[in-house]
């Protein structure tokens, strides 16, 4: 396209462009609403993801101060033994141990990270409790701890204040002595002696790291590699000892980016179907233009201009409504958005420049996209026809072939069966993609196929309007793109969604079987039940069985992996039972049975049958996978054995957690004043209070998708009412003439309705169809490649139909509405214009 800086200022003008959107100032400010929309709900989700992966990368690295790396083993810890050998090495400036215990305080449900630390050494290194405290000895003292200023403020504490912590011993009782850490320190910590922590929480000669400071002069990653640890010890660089719970989230972080794409997708085709019409309409003005000097570049360039002005707003308006989102959502929401992955920190908002163009392009670029094919149909158009009444009925009057959308289709299906790329599964993203792009490229063959499809015997207003889609194809699929993907998306969440809660509410039936459940320390692991603690529990008036498990957190494949073992009574009985399993092994083997979940059989390889090595206390032991069951509550992978051979293998007899079968439902509530009475400060719970809590949290974790669903129903309806409305004024004269012939108003009206409700009609079935097909690939493919997680396909019926209930009477409406305002215009003056 050759334009001259002359014609490009000629095409710009502010009239030319501004103009046609000020004369239809509604269907324009929809065009900027959905925009907006996009812009901010990707932005917002990329911003609050920005600062809680900052918060938890800078956190780590102020309580490691400037150690160069980290040897961490088991969330039980390992003999610290181990630290004197590691401080004595060459090439180790300095080592520095810690103990690191996850407790409840009484008051908060939030978790504190609580760390025994060598004052001294920690100085020396930066780390830990660096800030002033009372007393020069205080922090030596065994009652005694520094919390970060997070965690003051979230505990609502001071130095001098006193809290209680949960511990092997129940309640106690501890004094504030200082603030520890930066004043910008955003993670929720606290600190004390080693020593004391280790008498404290029952870790007598336990740690859980040892911070290191390397020779300069030393490659520290050949010196890393080279050290001689204990199986299931490892050494990592400080740089990437974080990276475990960042990694977790990035499916979570990138499937939200996703979805925020895809509704400003859906923005972008609400441009186009304005512009679409709105071009259509002004046919013969544009042809007038023609006539009196103005090229063809000159046209798109002017149409383009009028979508860049659309775009220029819409992003404005996204770009402070993203940044004010985000900030109400670290407020009150959380940087996890709810899904639990950064509990304990506090990140500040940073408003990233580089990012917030990026958006800011991205949103401009798809409002000048979608004005792309309307700027190409009004610059083809000859201007002497157009000049004429009613031309613009050849408008978009070409159809187009059909293997481009064949084609798209075609490619979808060969990427759903593509593995994922980098652990992502991008072959699904481009699965849905094309799905999305195949539809609107078939779109109007199609409404015309749908359009044959009605039956022959129907009353006038029906048949009328089934006529008007046959003879005008095109102009429908203009108005329906942006419907299409906007239900399509809402479908595909929403039967995603439910999907997932369905199955998630079937697998707690059959991974909580028991009636009651008590953990000893709630969401921490300060506090183990010992086996007097068992035993009390198993003789408990109105028990009638329990169970035991313990749970620690391993390093596995030199620290590239952290994961779950769970070591439960009765797992080697009753495992293939109790377990909901999705594969089963046959093994022959005499080796000890293990089963994986799903997340470590895809993260790991591991298939039933297959010998795995499973470090505990210091060696790796051999075990066969005797199968792979499904596990909602560990995406980091986990491994279930048999409790008795973990303390054969072990020595360790304590548990954290324990399931109580009742003799009669009654006994519940003196079980409960019992437990009270012997497990202070344990958290109880029953099964039915332990899935509403879980559903509760599911619910929580997916708010952001609910409101997705949410701007999809609203881009719809936007849409839909832009579509009908546009359609009907823009065939002012087409009434006009008929009222002039005797048509009555209410006969126009109901052909108005008829059309209406035809449109509606075939944009919900066209959309709910592909939203379908997009929620197979995201509930096959793309859920189980980002999380490992697999489910049974359920489809909320009820509010489905609700809601196509709903946009059938709305796009009804909306047609009857824009019908009355059109016939409102004389007839005779409408005649005129025709003329």
């Amino acid at each position: 396209m050759n334009v001259s800086v002359r014609d490009l200022l000629l095409a710009l003008r502010p009239s030319l462009v501004i103009g046609p959107l000020r004369q239809h100032p509604g269907r324009s400010a929809v065009s900027v609403l959905a925009i907006a929309i996009g812009v901010a709900m990707g932005l917002a989700v990329e911003l609050v993801n920005t600062a809680a992966v900052s918060e938890l990368a800078s956190s780590a690295r102020r309580l490691s101060g400037s150690a160069d790396a980290v040897v961490r083993g088991p969330r039980s810890g390992f003999d610290e033994s181990l630290y004197p050998a590691m401080a004595v090495l060459p090439g180790v400036r300095l080592a520095s141990p810690v103990l690191e215990v996850e407790t409840t305080v009484s008051g908060s449900d939030v978790p504190l990270k609580l760390q025994g630390v060598d004052v001294f050494r920690a100085a020396l290194l930066g780390s830990g409790p660096a800030g002033p405290v009372s007393d020069g000895l205080d922090l030596l003292r065994s009652d005694v701890v520094l919390l970060t200023h997070a965690a003051a403020a979230s505990l609502d504490l001071k130095p001098g204040d006193t809290m209680t912590v949960q511990t092997g011993e129940g309640p106690r009782v501890l004094r504030v002595g200082g603030y520890a850490g930066a004043q910008a320190s955003g993670t929720a910590a606290a600190f004390m002696d080693i020593g004391a922590a280790q008498s404290l929480f029952h870790r007598h000669g336990r740690i859980t790291r040892i911070d290191i400071s390397i020779d300069p002069a030393l490659d520290r990653d050949r010196f890393l590699e080279g050290l001689d640890l204990p199986a299931g010890v490892v050494a990592q660089p400080t740089d990437g000892s974080d990276r475990t719970s960042i990694d977790l989230t990035r499916a979570y972080r990138i499937n939200l980016d996703v979805l925020a794409l895809v509704a400003l997708f859906a923005g972008a085709l609400l441009v186009f179907s304005t512009q679409a019409l709105s071009v259509a309409r002004r046919r013969s003005q544009l042809a007038l233009l023609r006539v009196v000097g103005m090229t063809r570049p000159q046209i798109r360039v002017m149409v383009l201009a009028e979508g860049a002005c659309i775009g220029a707003a819409g992003t404005a308006a996204g770009l402070f409504g993203g940044a004010g989102l985000a900030a109400l959502v670290l407020h009150y929401v959380g940087a996890d958005l709810g899904a639990g992955f950064f509990a304990g920190t506090r990140p500040e908002l940073q408003i990233d420049a580089a990012r917030v163009a990026l958006f800011g392009l991205v949103g401009l670029a798809a409002a000048v996209a979608g004005s792309a094919a309307p700027a190409i149909e009004a610059a083809a158009a000859d201007p002497a026809p157009a000049l004429k009444s009613g031309d613009d009925s050849r408008a978009y009057s070409r159809m187009p072939p059909v293997w481009p959308g064949l084609a798209c289709w075609a490619a979808a299906t060969l990427a759903v069966r593509q593995g994922p790329v980098g652990g992502l599964p991008l072959f699904g993203y481009g699965a849905m993609a094309l799905m999305l792009a195949g539809t609107l490229l078939l779109l109007p063959h199609i409404v015309v196929i749908v359009a044959g499809c009605m039956p022959r015997r129907m009353p006038v207003a029906a048949m009328l309007a089934v006529e008007r889609l046959k003879a005008y194809p095109m102009r429908a699929a203009a108005g329906l793109a942006a419907i299409v993907a906007a239900v399509g998306l809402m479908v595909a969440m929403a039967i995603m969604v439910t999907s997932f809660r369905d199955s998630l509410d079937r697998w707690l039936g059959a991974a909580l079987p028991a009636d009651v459940y008590v953990r000893g320390s709630g969401r921490g692991d300060s506090t183990l039940l010992s086996p007097a603690a068992q035993a009390r529990l198993r003789n408990m008036p109105g028990v009638r069985r329990a169970e035991f498990q313990r749970w620690d957190h391993l390093q596995l494949n030199g620290g590239a992996a952290r994961v779950t073992l769970l070591a439960r009574d009765g797992a080697a009985e009753n495992a293939d039972r109790r377990l909901p399993l999705t594969e089963r092994g046959n093994e022959s083997s005499d080796a000890p049975r293990a089963w994986v979940n799903e997340a470590a059989a895809a993260q790991f390889g591991w298939r039933p049958g297959q010998d795995i090595e499973i470090p505990l206390s210091g060696r790796n032991h051999r075990f066969i996978v005797a199968g792979v069951w499904r596990d909602y509550a560990r995406q980091n992978g986990a491994i279930l054995i048999d409790r008795h051979l973990f303390v054969t293998l072990t020595g360790d007899v304590q548990a954290n957690d324990a399931a109580l079968w009742l003799g009669l439902p009654q006994d519940l509530v003196q079980v409960r004043d019992e437990l009270e009475r012997l497990l202070p400060g344990a958290e109880v719970a029953t099964f039915d209070e332990v899935r509403a809590v879980s559903l509760q949290t599911f619910d929580r974790t997916f708010a952001i998708t609910y409101a997705l669903e949410a701007v999809a129903i609203g881009i719809g309806l936007l849409g839909l009412s832009s579509a009908i409305g546009g359609e009907v004024l823009g065939r002012r004269r087409e009434f006009g003439m008929l009222s002039h012939l005797g048509v009555l108003r209410r006969d126009i009206g109901r052909v108005l309705a008829a059309e209406g409700f035809l449109m509606g009609f075939i944009g919900l079935l066209i959309g709910s169809l592909l939203g379908f097909a997009m929620s197979l690939v995201l509930i096959h493919v793309v859920n189980p490649q980002s999380f490992h997680w697999s489910m049974e396909l359920s489809v909320p019926w009820l509010g489905l139909g609700a809601f196509q209930a709903a946009m059938l009477a709305h796009a009804t409406a909306t047609a009857v509405a824009s019908g009355r305002q059109a016939l409102g215009t004389d007839a005779v003056r409408a005649v005129r214009e025709d003329l």
